[in-house]
This record gives structure tokens, C-alpha cells and sequence, in this order.
């Protein structure tokens, strides 16, 4: 059974979501940004999802996203459906796009938890030895310089989405928004910080790739390997998908959201409990989500948004 997720309104989240198997299927060609860029854009306004950094790699995607009016779970379910459908049609794919692990939600609980993370984002074509830097990737990203204030644009691609329904516009934008608590005034110190971090895991990198002797693909064959093919590099299975970071050298917070969290879930599996003893008027804690919207249980505090 997995373990009851606290779904808060105006909460900063870095999503992944991974490709079955580590196939290629999200390579960085025209058609795949262009999907990527405009199912994002139709997505998070329709459930005014907040971006603030997004990289796609061929096998996988990350974005740092505010989840508003507490609805993530309806936002990642209808992003992941769309962008399956569509990379099945652009990739002549038969069966499952994304892995069957569960999509990791890692809740952002300070600003050096945002800024590292974002800095971990934009990384990641380094990291994995694609690149050297990551304004070299190809594939949708953020620089440093545009967060808070980037925009990214796509027409309606062909593929799979209906012409006359008006869900799917003709052209969309993407706005890359600051993270809450980062004020307009800030947000120049804010890009230095993510800069800062970026450059030192940059050249983490290239530390690391020199001393494995791997040499460095490329940008350009990168974004012409083949989709079917699977990535060989060495990743640990079923390692530790954690719930909330706090980033480093934050004093007690670790510790303070360690128990909020076990607390949440001590709460709720009490209510669980008595709801399926029958009891239907059991009180679940405020940010129960699944129960809320398929039982319809009682839950403390505000209602949220479904």
C-alpha cells in the first residue's frame, strides 16, 4: 500500500516522471518539444499550475511546478495521459509510455530546496554526460536567466489532438513563473543562486566524466539517437523516492517536516481506520486528497478545490 500523500494548495513540487524501461521516446527532436511545450501549456492553465523550471530528457521529464488550488493529482493525470497519446502517435508506439513506478512528487518546503532543485533540473543533460552545458541541451529546459520571466511558444501539433475541439487552441504560451516568496525585487538574486548552484554541479560533472573517461555525445547526436533504443548507463532500482527536501544546512526543518509528515499520515490511516469500520462520519486531516474525491469523507479545515 503506498503511503497517503498530503495534497496542499500553493505548494512547490519537482515532478519526474520516467519513461518505460529507459526507452528514448522523448529524444529532443522538433516534434517532441513542440508536443511537450503545448500539452504543458493547455495542462497548467486549465488547472493554473504555476512552472517554474522544466527539463526534458529522452528518458524522462522533470518540471518544478506551484500547485495553486491544490489539484495536482487531476494535473498530473491529465498532462501524463495527453503526452502518452501523443508520443504513441509521433513514435508509431504500441503498449505503455511511462514507467509503471508511480511519478515522483518531492514537496519543496524552502527556498534552498527550490533553488537546488531547479539547479538539479537544469543539470541533468550534464549530469548524464549529454552535454556539456546545459543551455547545449536540446530538448524543452529553462535557462537560468529566463526564470520568472521566459515564455514558451507552440502551435497545436498534428498529431493525435482534434482541430475542432476548443480545448486545443491553435497556439499556446508558457510562462515561467518565480516561485512563491521570491518577490520581483529578488528575483535577480534569485537567478544568481540558481546560477551559482547550476555552475557548481556543472562542473561536479565534469569531474565526474572525466574521471570515468566517457566522452561527452552531444547535442546534436543526442537529439538524433533512436527512440527505440534503451538508455545502457547504470541506475539503481526502487531507491529512496523521498517526499519533501528542504535543501542543505537548513537547521531543524528536516527534522519539523519529517514530523509534520508522520503526523499526516498517523491522522489519516486513523480516519481510514474508522471509515472502513464503518464509521462514515470519520474526520480525515486537511490535504487528504483521494478519499475526498472518491468518498467524499469529511476533512478538517478548508475545503480544497477538486
Amino acid at each position: 500500500m503506498s503511503q497517503p500523500r498530503e495534497i496542499v494548495p500553493g505548494a512547490t513540487y519537482l515532478i519526474t516522471r520516467r519513461v518505460l524501461r529507459r526507452h528514448h521516446l522523448l529524444r529532443p527532436d522538433a516534434a517532441i518539444n513542440q508536443l511537450l511545450v503545448y500539452v504543458l501549456a493547455v495542462s497548467t492553465r486549465r488547472y493554473d499550475i504555476k512552472v517554474h523550471a522544466l527539463c526534458a530528457m529522452s528518458t524522462h521529464l522533470h518540471l518544478v511546478v506551484t500547485d495553486t488550488n491544490g489539484v495536482l493529482p487531476r494535473f498530473l493525470q491529465f498532462f501524463h495521459r495527453i503526452v502518452a497519446l501523443g508520443t504513441k502517435v509521433l513514435r508509431q508506439w504500441e503498449g505503455p509510455v511511462w514507467d509503471h513506478e508511480a511519478t515522483s512528487v518531492v514537496r519543496l518546503l524552502t527556498r534552498a530546496a527550490v533553488v537546488e532543485k531547479i539547479a538539479y533540473v537544469l543539470a541533468n543533460p550534464v549530469s548524464a554526460g549529454l552535454v556539456r552545458h546545459a543551455r547545449e541541451w536540446p530538448g524543452i529546459k529553462a535557462d537560468t536567466s529566463e526564470l520568472g520571466r521566459g515564455l514558451l511558444r507552440a502551435t497545436r501539433p498534428a498529431a493525435y489532438l482534434d482541430p475542432e475541439n476548443p480545448l486545443w487552441p491553435d497556439e499556446v504560451t508558457l510562462p515561467l513563473s518565480l516561485p512563491p516568496g521570491i518577490a520581483r525585487d529578488s528575483a535577480e538574486r534569485f537567478r544568481d543562486d540558481v546560477a551559482a548552484e547550476l555552475e557548481l554541479l556543472e562542473a561536479q560533472a565534469h569531474a565526474e566524466v572525466q574521471q570515468q573517461r566517457r566522452p561527452c555525445l552531444g547535442a546534436d547526436r543526442a537529439s538524433r539517437v533512436s527512440p527505440y533504443e534503451r538508455a545502457t548507463s547504470f541506475e539503481a532500482l526502487r531507491g529512496r523516492n523521498p517526499t519533501f527536501a528542504v535543501g542543505r544546512e537548513q537547521g531543524d526543518a528536516w527534522r519539523i517536516a519529517g514530523a509534520a509528515v508522520r503526523a499526516f499520515r498517523a491522522s489519516y490511516r486513523e480516519a481510514l481506520e474508522r471509515w472502513r469500520a464503518g464509521i462514515r462520519d470519520a474526520v480525515f486531516p486537511s490535504g487528504t486528497w483521494w478519499m475526498r474525491m472518491l468518498h467524499g469523507v469529511n476533512v478538517t479545515g478548508t475545503a480544497l478545490t477538486s
